[in-house]
């Protein structure tokens, strides 16, 4: 089927944490203003209908009228599907014993971090980066270990020289690893992910990478798993149907780990946790029958970056931006103003009444930068573009 990503859908009234969750952002500081003429760009889902396919198959779960617990181990067709997608899609084949669900990749990784290293070591991650690697680091009381990227000219690069340094120090045990990267949108090559996994492998530390945006590429873009390139017990990937598909809320994240002891310990800390019905059926329509919506989401995406980026070339030729080659994160670069960061601050969250992220929020490497998730109308984009030029162009 053909589907409308222009189709404005009202999501007032669904709890969505995107556009209801004022006195949240409030009180936790991401915004002073939130009222409803406030355009959200800042959560990382979409404003476009999930895959028909899948609401079909959660409309079918719903006819079946009980909804009680569900086995921690799903079905064959669960893990099939699993299968089927990466072999075809990224030439990745899974064994069936290497699969784990869990509730969410964030919790995930905190899990793992619980499982693999111990309180006061060290957790090396690439600022900036997701800010939640860094919660769940000080969380569970490590140590954060900055392998910060070398920003060239908008285009990010891994120190090499550095991560080997910090991996070589026996206090730091784990390294958390955003592929495709939030927020740079680095698609990382084989062959920087070969050596950073060799340098893990090396030093004895445990990689955990987190691929859930390995799908939601440009279309000229090819996303490597880094536990099909590179085969070794230390290496865990997280797959997840949650931002390929639009499905965030039903925490279906799918981590990979061959080594049967990693994985025996993995769950031990997990303990026993069991999928909703709703999000064991989400996995398997959008596995099976999603493509179609994948290729159409893709494309409207790709058009997205094109729009912002011609647009900030237009009218804000201040602000820095390269087209990401992954995820549907935008990473502007807003220094060239020569205002602080509270001063950008105010004109894009206060007085245009659009909400992104600091870039403070990635860590200090994001200062003066704004990140801005894009998977929403063009027409809502563009209106909370004019409304942020109007502010810096007064």
């Amino acid at each position: 089927m053909k589907y409308n990503f222009d189709e404005r859908i009202d999501r007032k009234g669904t709890n969505s944490i995107k556009w209801e969750a004022g006195d949240l952002l409030k009180k936790f500081g991401i915004t002073e203003r939130f009222d409803e003429d406030t355009i959200s760009l800042f959560v990382a889902d979409m404003d476009f209908q999930c895959p028909q396919p899948v609401i079909d198959a959660l409309r079918n779960r719903v006819d079946r009228r009980i909804f009680g617990y569900s086995t921690h181990i799903p079905n064959p067709d669960y893990f099939e599907a699993i299968q089927r997608w990466f072999s075809a899609r990224h030439d990745w084949e899974i064994n069936r014993e290497s699969i784990i669900w869990c509730p969410g990749t964030v919790e995930a990784i905190s899990i793992a971090v619980r499982a693999f290293s111990e309180a006061g070591q060290g957790i090396i991650i690439q600022q900036p980066v997701y800010s939640p690697f860094m919660s769940v680091i000080k969380g569970n009381k490590r140590k954060i270990v900055n392998n910060a990227l070398i920003n060239d000219n908008g285009y990010y690069k891994i120190d090499f020289e550095d991560l080997e340094n910090k991996a070589q120090d026996p206090n730091n045990k784990m390294f958390i690893l955003c592929s495709p990267h939030n927020p740079v949108g680095r698609v990382w090559k084989p062959e920087e992910l070969i050596k950073m996994a060799e340098i893990c492998i090396e030093n004895d530390i445990i990689l955990i990478a987190d691929e859930i945006h390995g799908d939601l590429i440009r279309t000229e873009s090819v996303h490597h798993p880094i536990t099909k390139l590179v085969q070794n017990s230390k290496l865990i990937s997280c797959t997840a149907i949650n931002k390929t598909f639009n499905v965030a809320g039903l925490h279906c994240t799918n981590v990979i780990i061959n080594d049967k002891v990693l994985r025996n310990r993995f769950n031990d800390v997990m303990g026993m946790k069991m999928p909703s019905p709703f999000g064991i059926e989400a996995v398997i329509a959008a596995y099976n029958d999603g493509a179609e919506w994948l290729e159409q989401v893709k494309v409207y995406l790709d058009d997205n970056f094109m729009f912002l980026d011609d647009f900030l070339k237009k009218n804000m030729p201040e602000v820095k931006f390269r087209i990401p080659e992954g995820t549907y994160i935008g990473w502007m670069d807003f220094r060239g103003y020569g205002l602080s960061s509270e001063e950008v601050h105010q004109k894009i969250y206060v007085d245009a009444n659009v909400v992104l992220e600091n870039g403070e929020m990635f860590g200090e490497e994001g200062k003066g930068f704004q990140r801005i998730c894009i998977p929403s109308p063009r027409v809502l984009l563009g209106e909370a573009m004019d409304r942020i030029s109007r502010e810096f162009n007064k």
